[in-house]
């Protein structure tokens, strides 16, 4: 067991969670969120016999804070640097929403260090609208908005984000709780990730990315588009896609006992296989 941070450059340093025994499955939450939001995901893996490790990003939850670093490539070297200092060679990366991106990066460049990859409520190429990703609205559209809402009414634009992304009205006392978490990420992190959200594009790392994906999806996500993680789908190497009827952003939240069930069956066919050969080339 390991409860601590561990530096992934000088001066900055990652809170991260470390339970349980077997194969290491690496839960990165979503925009704003910390490893508190993966407590039940933990307790069931822990029972299953996973070791379940939680970090929290740069600028997220328990971690520090710097005023740069928020781009994908370098937060999927922070994942790395993670792996590293816990002795992991590889490990299967459960990459919810923002984090989707980072897992992919991750999976794309250093497949190495990926047995497996579980996208949750991500597209994991593009957030918004491209030639090539026809989903979604521009970058032009969304990003003005979500940083005026960062750097002139972060409580209102965060609360309002996680209440919206819900597919029915939340509990008033778990909205609380998330907007509570959320506040953990200054503006400076907030903003910054923001445009890392609407501006990066995978779509060229797709064919690099050999490793078994899992895509969970809320069947009414309000923020990726199933359509999109179908586009997705269609394209990978070896993906599985499976819709979470009656769910929004939030499956391990909204739907934990159909959520978790999904991704155990997933690392009970994958995670004791033996690894495929994959390259970065």
């Amino acid at each position: 067991m390991y409860i601590g941070h561990i530096e992934v450059e000088p001066g900055v340093r990652l809170h991260v969670q470390d339970l349980g025994e077997g194969e290491p499955v690496v839960l990165l939450p979503g925009f704003g969120m910390a490893h508190e939001t993966w407590d039940g995901t933990v307790q069931r893996l822990t029972a299953a016999g996973y070791r379940a490790i939680c970090v929290d990003p740069r600028g997220h939850g328990l971690s520090d804070r710097p005023l740069s670093g928020y781009d994908v490539p370098r937060l999927a070297q922070d994942v790395a640097a993670v792996l590293d200092a816990l002795g992991i060679a590889s490990a299967t990366i459960v990459g919810w929403s923002f984090s989707g991106q980072v897992g992919f990066q991750l999976a794309a460049t250093a497949p190495e260090r990926v047995r497996q990859l579980v996208l949750v409520c991500s597209n994991a190429v593009r957030t918004t609208r491209s030639e090539e990703f026809p989903f979604g609205l521009p970058a032009s559209s969304l990003l003005p908005t979500l940083l005026e809402g960062e750097l002139n009414g972060r409580m209102t634009s965060r609360r309002e984000g996680i209440a919206n992304a819900f597919a029915s009205p939340p509990d008033p006392h778990l909205l609380e709780w998330l907007t509570t978490l959320s506040m953990r990420m200054p503006s400076w992190a907030g903003a910054a990730v923001c445009v890392a959200l609407m501006e990066t594009d995978l779509v060229a790392h797709v064919p690099r990315v050999r490793q078994p994906v899992l895509q969970l999806i809320g069947a009414d996500d309000k923020i990726f588009s199933l359509k999109g993680a179908r586009w997705l789908n269609e394209r990978l190497h070896d993906a599985t896609l499976v819709p979470l009827e009656g769910c929004g952003h939030y499956p391990m939240l909204e739907r934990p006992d159909v959520f978790f069930d999904a991704l155990h069956k997933f690392l009970s066919r994958t995670v004791h296989r033996p690894a495929e050969q994959v390259t970065s080339g």
